[in-house]
């Protein structure tokens, strides 16, 4: 009885933001009505399969909404048959999540896809199967419980712009099938596409021009990313009505987390670009309450690979709570390569902030490319130019740029804008592949920049032991156009097997990983989102204070190959003596400090009672 006036409160409390909602996106005719009501009996249905377990955490994690602002929360993600074979192998590493720290699992896709080029399995074809080589629904609920038993939410992905061509629904759209050929955007000639076309970009030019692509039978269907991933049509109340219900499955399987892909490209609208528009907001802020009446511990991530004023515009309690922060991905790297901090500094103390509730999932790189996503106007202000700084940085990455430490590889170059993204592994991009001496301290001082600005930081699980590119996807004909699986290695057992070896490269970067991931769980001022800058004075040293209730750390990491200094009367500000917290040792007040290359420095200064 207890359950259901649970469920009853949340209703009446939420219900009337998600009608609110439904009928800004739908209006108030009898067909979106009765999608309506049929939602509203599909929630309640959810609600009344929900699993006690996830009930209870339910009602913790109302208590508790700041969760995931711990200093505690480190997070991992990898590929399931890459880095375990299946579901099997993964629950039978959680003592390895456990022991480096971890309490946020992200696993790449691992629905039904189809066989050969899938991208990654973000062509979904179905949402309540798990690809039959790594496991079955069935492993994946009793996986997140372990994880769950662990302290280890789970978090998988939402690819719910787009289904592939294999799913149920797009078959039955392709047999001109009434109810479904409305799930997507299909038309019988050009002359829609044609006038959609004018006003969208080319997203991966190396497949197919354009948003649409042909259908055997004459048609063409909205395609923004591969030919085989069919844009769902949001539009149709029954749209978002079924893939609530699929969002709900998930959820009652134990998925804590989800990350929801590509969300500024969910809405279309003749004549602009069919990005970031505000009906894309409102479908986010409507799942949003979907969840909050059926399974409230849900959150959502959103990864929104565009400018940064518009990256923060999916970023609330009301949509998504967590948020990837590509912008200071992209500028540890540029960092890297520049060997100076202006940008990076630039965005810490500019576009750093959040709104309350909410947090960034702060990464060095991830499965994906890199792109180079900082604003021209931020970089105009610093007298870069934002058009050729790019074409450097791909360069630099890929290794064409003389002196270059990198080993990347180009993905979806453009000879006819210039664009091109990067991928690799961190270690490769880093030097270590290049046997540069300073890769392993390069490594690190990325990994300290994502481990002390608040949110949560995540590691691409092999990355903590410098795993190096793997080229062997150009001998797979599905994958050798797809760069970016050079940075998608299988689980290197050699490197893992020396990680308690610290003079060996792979120990060298899992014991400063470690140390790394220790510190911050014992640093209470790394919870939360709050920074302020701090100017070291010198172009190559980033600086910026972390504050607590009485005391404030100083964080400082020098990204030159070079030792860099922080002069005593830059220092001189900082009340009192300070402990570096990663090595223990004492730091006299406003004495200079002496930075060695790529040198990570966490100063704490207690307030004087």
């Amino acid at each position: 009885m207890l359950d259901r006036l649970d469920f009853d409160r949340r209703r009446d409390r939420h219900l009337p933001r998600l009608s609110g909602l439904f009928q800004r996106l739908y209006g108030a005719d009898v067909g979106a009505q009765d999608e309506f009501l049929l939602l509203l009996a599909d929630l309640e249905q959810a609600w009344s399969e929900r699993p006690e377990t996830l009930r209870r955490l339910d009602t913790e994690r109302e208590s508790a909404p700041g969760w995931f602002q711990s200093n505690t929360m480190v997070g991992g993600v990898c590929y399931v048959d890459r880095f375990a074979g299946g579901l099997a192998g993964i629950r039978s590493r959680i003592p390895y999540f456990v022991e480096l720290g971890l309490n946020y699992l992200h696993l790449m896709p691992l629905f039904a896809s189809p066989t050969g080029s899938s991208d990654g399995g973000y062509a979904v074809s179905s949402y309540r199967d798990v690809d039959p080589a790594l496991g079955t629904m069935a492993e994946l609920a009793a996986l997140a419980a372990e994880l769950r038993a662990n302290g280890i939410s789970l978090v998988l992905d939402f690819v719910f712009n787009h289904t592939s061509n294999e799913h149920e629904w797009a078959q039955r759209a392709l047999a001109r099938d009434p109810e479904f050929e409305n799930f997507y955007l299909i038309y019988p000639h050009r002359e829609q596409p044609d006038a959609y076309e004018r006003t969208t970009r080319e997203i991966f030019p190396d497949d197919h021009p354009g948003s649409f692509v042909p259908l055997d039978d004459g048609r063409w269907v909205w395609s923004t990313f591969y030919h085989f991933q069919w844009d769902l049509n949001y539009r149709n109340p029954a749209v978002f009505r079924a893939m609530a219900r699929e969002l709900l499955f998930l959820a009652n399987q134990g998925v804590e987390i989800l990350r929801m892909d590509a969300v500024a490209f969910i809405w279309k609208q003749l004549g602009t670009s069919c990005e970031n528009l505000p009906e894309a907001h409102l479908l986010l802020q409507a799942f949003n309450a979907v969840c909050r009446i059926a399974a409230p511990s849900l959150l959502f991530k959103s990864e929104a690979i565009v400018h940064p004023d518009q990256i923060v515009e999916y970023i609330d309690e009301g949509e998504c709570q967590l948020s990837y922060n590509p912008l200071q991905m992209a500028l540890i790297w540029n960092t890297l390569a520049t060997r100076e901090v202006n940008l990076l500094e630039q965005a810490l103390v500019e576009r750093h902030a959040l709104p309350p509730g909410t947090a960034w999932v702060n990464y060095v790189r991830s499965h994906d490319d890199i792109g180079w996503t900082f604003a021209d106007e931020d970089a105009a202000e610093l007298g870069i130019d934002g058009t050729a700084h790019r074409r450097f940085l791909s360069d630099f990455f890929t290794g064409r740029f003389e002196g270059s430490f990198a080993r990347g590889l180009p993905f979806q170059e453009n000879p006819r804008t210039g664009d091109s993204r990067v991928a690799g592994s961190t270690a490769s991009l880093a030097g270590l592949e290049a046997g540069d001496p300073l890769a392993v301290a390069r490594i690190l001082a990325a990994h300290a920049v994502i481990m002390t600005t608040g949110g949560i930081p995540v590691i691409f699980l092999g990355d903590e032991v410098g795993q190096l590119n793997d080229y062997s996807y150009q001998d797979d004909a599905a994958l050798a156009v797809d760069s970016r699986w050079a940075g998608r290695p299988w689980f290197p057992l050699d490197a893992y097997a020396q990680r308690g070896e610290p003079t060996s490269l792979p120990g060298g970067v899992f014991h400063g990983m470690r140390r790394l991931i220790q510190v911050r769980r014992e640093t209470h001022e790394f919870a939360g989102n709050q920074l302020t800058g701090f100017d070291s004075k010198n172009p190559h040293v980033l600086g910026y204070v972390r504050p607590g209730a009485r005391s404030k750390v100083l964080v400082l990491i020098n990204f030159a190959d070079t030792p860099q200094p922080v002069a005593a009367e830059v220092l001189s500000g900082m009340s009192g003596d300070a402990t570096e917290l990663l090595s223990g040792r004492r730091h006299p007040h406003a004495a200079e400090l002496l930075l060695a290359p790529m040198a990570v420095v966490w100063l704490r200064y207690e307030e004087s009672h």
